[in-house]
């Protein structure tokens, strides 16, 4: 069994400040963004679904749903500003 943490869990603190943003495109596509630039793009049902789901989420669970859309993305080969 594994020890209890010294401080609380902090996985949902980063989508407390909403990185993720989204554009639905004209040809059904869905282009996901992460603090305004693209992180992946979602197309054929996969787009369909996001699409769906979306507009019933509300915030905090749009940025979850496009946290996983996105997958783990953030390894460290992003530019810096």
């Amino acid at each position: 069994m594994r020890p209890k943490k010294a401080r609380p869990d902090a996985r949902g603190l980063l989508l407390k400040e909403q990185p993720f943003s989204y554009r639905a495109r004209k040809d059904g596509s869905v282009e996901i963004l992460w603090k305004g630039r693209r992180a992946t793009a979602l197309s054929g049902k996969l787009a369909e679904r996001f699409l769906e789901q979306a507009p019933a989420e509300d915030e905090h669970g749009k940025q979850l749903l496009m946290a996983k859309a996105t997958g783990n993305f953030k390894r460290g080969n992003e530019r810096k500003q």
